[in-house]
């Protein structure tokens, strides 16, 4: 259709909102699918019933030329972001919509980290400081000593780590595969990696959570297409900020359909960290050289 191939920050900002409300919608059911099933287990399943996407890109694997450095790089994005996916489904059972998305803002900034140490990427002061705000809006989130930390929180902490460095690691593969070969390997590489641990505690799903587990994947699927559609449509630095809209969507859905009252502190400190991330994506747009920090969806 036409209208997909549209640019200018309007649609930028169209696209990305689009986004968001997917990604939110994919935590939503997350929450909905409950802590009956184990955390592998879940996340096995969303991925598994998603491979029903990868079947246009199937001859497009199969032609490729499998060295052992590319393979050893999908083996180690699988595996790490595998860790993730699990941390991610454990924590999101267990607090609120909100908070998830808050902390899950933080996942980019790791990456800037990240890139600083292993990719030799430079930290201007202004990207110090930048970073140094994000980890207060952490704080602001956290509230440690102010109030009791379970593993839930623990575990959105390290989603957001893992996912980072799955995102680093997809930067280098895809300086030599499309984009849509890096991910599809990443849904065959997660796929494997959780299929022994989902198995160790399977738990038989009922047909209302295999319909849930395959509705997580196509709203996943279609929130990654239009986050793509964004990106083309609009430079990072337009169409960062909008990501805001996802702790918007999310407080509401919580206090809907969960029960969840907002908390002023997870929303100050969520706007804290998209403010560190979009300066940070504004800075890389002025200097005009390639984006290393990528939008909070893209590393989901």
């Amino acid at each position: 259709m036409s209208f997909l191939a549209r640019s200018g920050p309007g649609w930028g900002v169209f696209w990305m909102v689009v986004t968001g409300m997917q990604f939110v919608g994919v935590t939503a059911l997350v929450k909905l699918l409950g802590t009956r099933i184990p955390a592998p287990e879940a996340a096995f399943l969303r991925y598994v019933l998603g491979l029903v996407f990868l079947i246009p890109m199937l001859g497009t694997l199969w032609r490729m030329s499998w060295t052992k450095t590319v393979v050893g790089l999908f083996a180690a994005r699988g595996a790490v972001h595998t860790v993730g996916v699990c941390l991610w489904f454990f924590g999101m059972a267990r607090i609120p919509l909100a908070e998830v998305t808050a902390i899950n803002y933080l996942s980019p900034i790791y990456v800037t980290i990240g890139a600083a140490i292993f990719l030799g990427e430079k930290l201007a002061l202004r990207r110090v400081l930048a970073v140094v705000a994000a980890l207060i809006g952490a704080v602001i989130i956290l509230r440690p000593g102010f109030r009791e930390l379970g593993p839930g929180h623990l575990a959105m902490l390290g989603t957001a780590f893992f996912f980072g460095g799955s995102y680093l690691l997809a930067k280098k593969v895809s300086d030599t595969n499309s984009a849509g070969v890096v991910v599809a390997m990443l849904s065959v590489t997660v796929t494997i990696g959780l299929a022994p641990i989902a198995l160790l505690q399977w738990v038989p799903p009922t047909a209302m959570e295999l319909l849930i587990s395959f509705g997580v994947a196509c709203l996943a699927t279609g929130g990654h297409f239009t986050m793509t559609l964004a990106f083309r449509a609009a430079p990072l630095a337009v169409t960062q900020p909008v990501t805001f809209l996802q702790l918007v969507w999310a407080v509401l859905m919580g206090a809907v359909f969960f029960g969840e009252p907002a908390d002023g502190f997870v929303i100050l400190g969520g706007i804290v960290i998209v403010g560190a991330i979009s300066f940070i994506s504004w800075r890389e747009a002025v200097l005009k050289r390639q984006a290393v920090t990528p939008a909070v969806s893209a590393v989901k």
